[in-house]
């Protein structure tokens, strides 16, 4: 995330480096960044953008699986207007990691940072999160562009720059749902990655659809014990093929809070290119399952 550009991400002779370097792609960390330097289809761009996909998903799956979103604003002072409950979610339209969370569940200890510029994750409490601070943060970000330019996730650029506000999801006794993320290449989901603990204990688990556990860490521990099967995993996974059937790659997160599935985001760039493997013939192994078309239509 950057204020501005670096010279570097906006130089031809890097980009023409770059697009060398990842010409003929194995794993599949070089298949994501030769999607980023090759795939400007406008598709990618409503993935990313966290407005614009919400249209994307009511037509393609049905807005029943959308969280409710209490606005969406191009200018953040307009959030002085908007009722709230008690729990809810803030985050910018035109990128990643950054999010204002609310709800009784925060850590007694947590606050919102005062550092100009913040581009993090803060889950606060509602009583320490007055109005006026959430919108300077959220100024914060509409005045930031996300990514790394042109010669990386450009698709950022090509985002309007707003704020969402979304419900915050929790099951019936206040618990944080799981984070389920569908690796789905040409329509066809491959391999599963579960989330837990996101405000706690993180542990991270992959799978095959068939919810056989894969012997691979990419960075957290896996849970103990082992997730167990959701009831609603065929469900989630016709959903995330229904909605990655239009492209080559792109990782679909839903979440099931007490069986009701809903939609997260779209990712075609995971980690930017960077995903960790351990061990790190899994990167070989995820890649396998794409075929990156030779050029972008």
């Amino acid at each position: 995330m950057t204020g501005g550009v670096r010279w570097r991400e906006r130089s031809r002779l890097v980009r023409a480096v770059r697009l060398w370097r990842t010409r003929n792609p194995r794993t599949f960390r070089d298949k994501v960044r030769y999607k980023m330097l090759r795939d400007h289809r406008a598709l990618v761009v409503t993935f990313a953008d966290k407005a614009a996909v919400r249209d994307y998903v009511a037509e393609v799956v049905g807005q029943q699986y959308l969280p409710r979103a209490y606005a969406i604003v191009d200018d953040p002072t307009a959030l002085f207007d908007v009722n709230l409950p008690d729990s809810y979610v803030v985050k910018p339209t035109h990128g990643s990691g950054a999010a204002i969370v609310v709800s009784s569940r925060a850590p007694l200890d947590a606050r919102l940072p005062t550092e100009e510029g913040s581009w993090v994750y803060t889950h606060v409490a509602a009583e320490f999160a007055p109005r006026a601070d959430v919108v300077r943060i959220a100024r914060s970000w509409v005045a930031q562009l996300y990514g790394q330019g042109p010669n990386r996730e450009w698709v950022y650029g090509r985002i309007p720059r707003r704020v969402i506000v979304e419900e915050m999801l929790a099951t019936a006794d206040g618990a944080i749902p799981d984070d389920y993320k569908f690796f789905v290449f040409h329509g066809t989901c491959a391999f599963v990655q579960v989330d837990s603990g996101r405000f706690g204990r993180r542990t991270q688990d992959f799978f095959r659809p068939d919810w056989q556990h894969l012997p691979l860490r990419a960075g957290p521990p896996w849970a103990d014990p082992e997730p167990v099967m959701p009831v609603c995993l065929t469900e989630m996974i016709t959903l995330a093929e229904r909605l990655g059937a239009d492209t080559d790659f792109v990782r679909v997160d839903l979440y099931d809070v007490d069986g009701r599935i809903v939609f997260g985001e779209l990712t075609s760039f995971p980690a930017g290119g960077d995903s960790p493997f351990d061990p790190e013939s899994f990167n070989e192994v995820f890649g396998r399952p794409w075929t990156v078309p030779r050029r972008y239509r």
